[in-house]
């Protein structure tokens, strides 16, 4: 009695769902509906064949535990879809235009590159420019900055309006600089010139007059050549950490008070990251005398250059360039070849590693100047400037990397050079000998460490082995590997003439053979000419 009792219930409580879920799929617009928990299971099923049907009700778990069934979106009219797509479309055509390509020079570092370390590409301490504004770890260092423009001000005895009405007019012209839309308003993007601008400058100034002489104290923990002044220009020379060049001239003129400051601001930048150079050769004695005699007063001062310098980072890499010779002539002078490709070490490889240099009789040797990338091949010989690398110096030559891949009036010099060492060395044998003959010194833990760092300084660059003011030179460094007799060469004087016994050995057993072929032929001559 009781079986068909519940029988009965189970039926009737069948035929209510089915009713309940007729009803809903025919009026979607209905109030929410709660539902006990153990029907969660028949819920689910329910909406996926609602989904399946293209009824999109959205599904969210209440406080109980329970489903509630919302409203759906309204649907998004034809007109408003097509609407939607001509502004994309406007908004393209906009972006497209080439008159804002041609004026981008401060680029943010492609994914790709980033991905491995991307460290080396964000500022840790300090923000310079919209890319990395505001950001929370970086805010610290904002009330040193306007400790710097209000030092400024003091110092010139002038007013803040004079600098914001400045940068006002050159905002547009700074705005087309960056790369994409910015999230700065107008006067968000003017205040952010003339604060990290000025910062600049006062560190620059400071490194070459000394902060001191700019009324800051001895200790003070910014403005000072200290421990964080390292990590401070380490941060400087980002590429995603950058201020337009104009600018630092536009507030430097305000605070000379005379115009045509363009070459100094690139010399004071070249002095101030002189630290960071890949080479232990200070700076010149003439070309700090030029810079002092001009700080002094003197105005036969000859700029650096009015080449149209970017931004810091590319004042800092043409003067790692510009006392350079005519490069040697490409083996092809396409800069984008068909051929141009994401760097594969089975591809790109330009020349063989130091260790098989070696068994091919190519010797290594430190060549005396401050050029670390003027490298040449003579007589068998490879000559190598001595490269400095400290903790700096990845960041500086990923930085320099992503430049040269993004800035397409930009030379590769640099990244030919990166891939040139990074196919020398392989491992940490072959750091360990261009140590040994004064080519490669570092502050690293160990030569392993510095092999890893050649090794991944140049996993996903673009680039093109024929494109190289090296491509030249290792075409003649493997026909060299290439001669048979350079290797057996190497390879007797390697296995028989390694050390000074060696050789003398050598030379009393050819004394001894000589010895003996010439008591064998006073043998046989006296048998058949006998003395009569």
């Amino acid at each position: 009695m009781v079986a068909v009792f519940y029988k009965d219930m189970l039926s009737w409580y069948l035929l209510t769902l089915k009713i309940r879920e007729k009803l809903e799929t025919e009026n979607q617009g209905s109030e929410p509906v709660n539902q006990d928990q153990n029907l969660l299971p028949l819920q689910a099923t329910r909406s996926d064949d609602q989904d399946q049907n293209n009824h999109n009700h959205e599904q969210t778990l209440s406080e109980t535990g329970k489903i509630e069934v919302t409203k759906e979106s309204p649907r998004e009219t034809r007109d408003d879809w097509v609407i939607s797509i001509t502004d994309k479309l406007e908004q393209a055509d906009r972006d497209d235009d080439t008159t804002i390509w041609g004026k981008l020079c401060i680029y943010r570092v492609p994914y790709y590159l980033q991905e491995n370390d991307n460290q080396s590409y964000f500022p840790q301490t300090v923000s310079l420019g919209p890319y990395h504004h505001g950001k929370k770890r970086l805010r610290s260092m904002d009330r040193h900055k306007w400790r710097a423009v209000n030092r400024i001000l003091k110092r010139t005895n002038q007013n803040i309006k004079i600098y914001i009405d400045a940068m006002r007019e050159l905002e547009e012209k700074a705005r087309a600089c960056y790369e994409g839309p910015l999230g700065l308003s107008s006067n968000e993007f003017v205040e952010m010139l003339v604060l990290d601008g000025c910062f600049v400058l006062e560190l620059f100034r400071g490194a070459v007059e000394g902060f001191t002489e700019l009324g800051y104290a001895r200790n003070d923990p910014v403005f000072a050549m200290r421990g964080s002044m390292h990590s401070i220009q380490r941060d400087m020379i980002m590429l995603e950490n950058q201020l337009p060049l104009f600018i630092l001239n536009r507030l430097l003129e305000l605070q000379l008070g005379t115009k045509n400051q363009t070459g100094l601001v690139a010399q004071l930048a070249v002095r101030f990251f002189d630290p960071l150079m890949p080479t232990d050769e200070p700076m010149t004695k003439t070309d700090q005398s030029k810079l002092e005699n001009y700080l002094a007063g003197d105005k036969a001062f000859d700029p650096f250059a009015d080449m149209g310098e970017l931004h810091c980072l590319d004042v800092f890499r043409r003067s790692l360039l510009r006392s350079s010779p005519k490069p040697e002539p490409r083996l092809s002078r396409r800069r984008w070849s068909r051929n141009t490709r994401v760097a594969d070490k089975r591809r790109q490889q330009l020349i063989h590693c130091v260790t098989e240099l070696k068994e091919a009789g190519i010797k290594f040797r430190r060549r005396k100047t401050d050029r670390f990338w003027d490298i040449q091949f003579n007589n068998g010989y490879l000559e190598i400037p001595r490269l400095l690398i400290h903790d700096g110096t990845k960041s500086l030559f990923l930085n320099l990397i992503a430049f040269e891949q993004c800035h397409i009036d930009s030379s590769n010099d640099i990244t030919s050079y990166i891939i040139f060492m990074d196919n020398l060395i392989d491992s940490h044998a072959d750091v360990s000998y261009l140590h040994y003959c004064g080519i490669i010194e570092h502050w690293l833990g160990s030569d392993a460490e510095v092999a890893n760092l050649f090794n991944r300084l140049c996993e996903e660059v673009v680039f093109d082995t024929e494109d190289s003011y090296l491509s030249r030179l290792s075409a003649e460094v493997n026909r060299y590997y290439n001669q048979k007799w350079n290797a057996w060469r190497a390879a007797l004087k390697h296995k028989y003439f390694n050390n000074p016994w060696a050789v003398v050995s050598f030379c009393a057993a050819v004394i001894l053979l000589i010895l003996t072929l010439c008591q064998s032929f006073y043998a046989v001559y006296a048998y058949y000419k006998p003395p009569s």
